[in-house]
Formats: structure tokens, C-alpha cells, sequence
């Protein structure tokens, strides 16, 4: 005991000597369940997770969007004389569920499906879809096989052309087939991230003016083997895949965007 209150003494000499002689008054601690404290702590402001999450495409980087519709106005469209209706920001997701970062582009006589390097500013490849040729174009939600071990929610549309052939087994079962006769876009992740990319990248939008160009078109040249024209159906949309294992690793890391990943990005 007496070895206890002389440890104590010689403590509050330490502290006088410390504190010109002013002791401080000791601060309680709070509670960590006390309501008051974590509303303090929940005051504070968060940036938006959205934002910070889109600053990462590259796409998204000031004229960035602007320098590929000039490349594309420039290098595609001048030289094959055609007049364009309107640019597009989506993604598009294969046959095999993996999606892909495209320009698409609405003329008065096709559709262009462009593969951009935003990181090198430069056009890659170019699909070019003729609108007469377009048979059917079908909205709605993705689904899969029953036993299918992949998953993905949401809506897309789906264009198909040359409704007189069917996708080979090689070419359903080739993840790099070109030879599929349709092609599927949802929305792109950037959607939300300015009122420019949510134009741009709104799916309803992008549909309607599609079936209006492509009605525009058949007028004009009617579709070979379909006096119909052009039909639209609401109906699911069915990605033939079982195991995804491939697209379930690519899609969780964005492999098919041009995205900032670390200190470097592709």
C-alpha cells in the first residue's frame, strides 16, 4: 500500500513538472454503443462512390469519348459514305457471357459494333451490321440453362440478323467465334456517372432509334427472303453457358473495359 500511493505521488509530481503544475482533468472514455457518438462519426461527408468508381474507365476521362467519334467519323464512316443517325456507349456480352467495352453506331444503312482502346485512343475493330438484313431485335432479361452456373441480372437487347442460319456447334462453343448471327448489348457501367454518359448509354433510348433506323432502311431496301421486315419481341434472353468460369473471372474484374487497375491499367 505504501509503495502504491508513493508511485501515485511520484506520478503527480511527474505531471506538475510536465504541465507547469497544471494538472489536466482526465477525459472519460466514450461508449462505443453511446447513439450520440456514432451519429458524430456518421457526419462526416463521403465522396460518391459511384463517381470514384466510374473515374477509373477510361472513357470517362475528359475527351476521351469526344477523340473516338472523331476517329470513327473519320476512318469508318467518311470512306464507306454512309451518314450516321448516332453514337452509343454499351457493353456487349458474347455468347459465352463475357462482356465488352463497345462504340456502337447507328447509320442510315447499318450498325456499327467498334472495339475502342480508349488508353491508346485508337479503333481496332469494326462489326458492320446492315440494317436491312436485321430480322429481329428482342428485349429482355438474361437467363440460363437450369443447372447453369452462371448468373446475371438485369436487361439487354439482342439484334439478329440472317434468320436463315444457325450458329454452328463450333461457333457456340468457340468463345472467340465471329460467325454468331446475332449480337447482345446491355447497359455500360458508366451509366450513372453523368448526364452525358446516361444519355448515351441508356438502353431504351438506343432501341428505340435503332427500330426506327432499321424500319427507315428496309423501306428503302427491303430484307431478302422477309416481306415483314424487322420484328420486335419482349421476350428472356437466353446465354447458353453452364460452367462460366472464364466470364465469371473476367466480368468480376473488368477485363473486357479499358479500366485504371493499380498503377498501370488495360
Amino acid at each position: 500500500m505504501l509503495e502504491e500511493e508513493n508511485n501515485q505521488e511520484f506520478e503527480t509530481e511527474e505531471l506538475e513538472e510536465k504541465h507547469g503544475g497544471d494538472v489536466p482533468e482526465p477525459r472519460l472514455a466514450t461508449d462505443a454503443r453511446d447513439p450520440s457518438a456514432s451519429a458524430t462519426s456518421a457526419s462526416y461527408p463521403r465522396p460518391h462512390v459511384k463517381q470514384v468508381i466510374a473515374r477509373k474507365f477510361f472513357v470517362t476521362r475528359p475527351g476521351a469519348f469526344d477523340q473516338a467519334i472523331e476517329d470513327i467519323n473519320t476512318h469508318v464512316i467518311e470512306n464507306a459514305g454512309e451518314t450516321v443517325d448516332s453514337f452509343w456507349l454499351l457493353t456487349e456480352v458474347d455468347h459465352w457471357n463475357n462482356e465488352k467495352e463497345r462504340i456502337v453506331v447507328i447509320t442510315d444503312s447499318a450498325l456499327l459494333v467498334c472495339k475502342y482502346n480508349f488508353i491508346m485512343l485508337s479503333c481496332l475493330q469494326v462489326q458492320r451490321i446492315p440494317l436491312s438484313h436485321v430480322d429481329r431485335v428482342c428485349i429482355g432479361q438474361f437467363t440460363f440453362p437450369q443447372r447453369s452456373l452462371s448468373k446475371r441480372e438485369g436487361e439487354g437487347l439482342r439484334i439478329h440478323w440472317d434468320n436463315l442460319k444457325e450458329p454452328s456447334f463450333l461457333s457456340r462453343w468457340n468463345p472467340w467465334s465471329t460467325e454468331v448471327p446475332y449480337v447482345t448489348f446491355m447497359e455500360h457501367p458508366v451509366k450513372g456517372s453523368s448526364q452525358r454518359f446516361g444519355a448515351i448509354c441508356q438502353m431504351s433510348m438506343f432501341s428505340a432509334q435503332l427500330v426506327q433506323a432499321i424500319q427507315k432502311a428496309q423501306r428503302k431496301n427491303p430484307p431478302p427472303g422477309n416481306p415483314t421486315g424487322v420484328v420486335v419481341l419482349n421476350q428472356p434472353l437466353l446465354i447458353d453457358t453452364h460452367v462460366g468460369l472464364m466470364s465469371f473471372i473476367g466480368n468480376h474484374n473488368k477485363l473486357g473495359y479499358a479500366i485504371a487497375r493499380g498503377s498501370f491499367g488495360f
